[in-house]
């Protein structure tokens, strides 16, 4: 899916985007539930270069698979731990869906006033896809990954607390699902369906 292609200057700041918008949607829904660690260790920001793990970032955009610096957060602040815990992990991918259903709503519009140049319908195709993908991947019910803490979120403490043991081997867990192609298999059907309703979404207006 990726590499170094005509494409990437156009891909780069798409995949900014989604990145320094995923991990700002943590710390600014952290931040609104009374947890001061984002602002305090500077992420409650838009700047890219606050999120960005250089190493992590030329991974993703080079190979597909690449992380950014993780939002630290104190549960301990939150009123509702468990109920803030899921809200601020379901922020990340939610804020990456935003933006996807955004890209496909500028495409449509765009187009329709006859607006869309070559170079800005690649960069909102890319900002589609990075989003999309950053969102389902991760989903993924494997820590660190937003969907571990989504669902632990969800189950009661003992079987949270057997869950949580597999983090250790999660790691290798990941590698041998994108080594063969399962990440893929999971995620491309969820991706394709929701830009085919996010389409068929934004044709009602346009």
């Amino acid at each position: 899916m990726l590499g170094f292609d005509g494409d990437v200057l156009y891909r780069i700041p798409a995949l900014l985007i989604a990145i320094t918008v995923h991990e700002y949607a943590h710390a600014v829904t952290a931040d609104s539930l009374g947890d001061p660690t984002p602002k305090a260790v500077g992420r409650l920001t838009l700047n890219p270069l606050a999120h960005l793990d250089i190493f992590g970032t030329l991974m993703l955009l080079f190979v597909g698979f690449g992380w950014a610096k993780p939002v630290g957060i104190n549960p301990s602040y939150f009123r509702k731990p468990k109920e803030d815990l899921l809200k601020v992990s379901l922020a990340g991918p939610g804020a990456n869906l935003f933006l996807a259903f955004l890209g496909t709503f500028l495409i449509a519009g765009m187009g329709k006033f006859e607006m869309l140049t070559g170079g800005v319908y690649t960069f909102l195709v890319w900002t589609q896809l990075y989003n999309v993908w950053f969102a389902f991947f991760n989903l993924l019910p494997l820590p660190p990954l937003d969907g571990s803490k989504i669902l632990m979120s969800l189950l009661p403490p003992r079987q949270a607390y057997e869950f949580s043991k597999i983090e250790p081997y999660s790691f290798y867990i990941l590698i041998a699902l994108l080594l063969t192609g399962a990440v893929g298999i999971i995620i491309s059907p969820l991706a394709g369906a929701f830009l085919k309703a996010a389409s068929l979404l934004v044709s009602i207006f346009f």
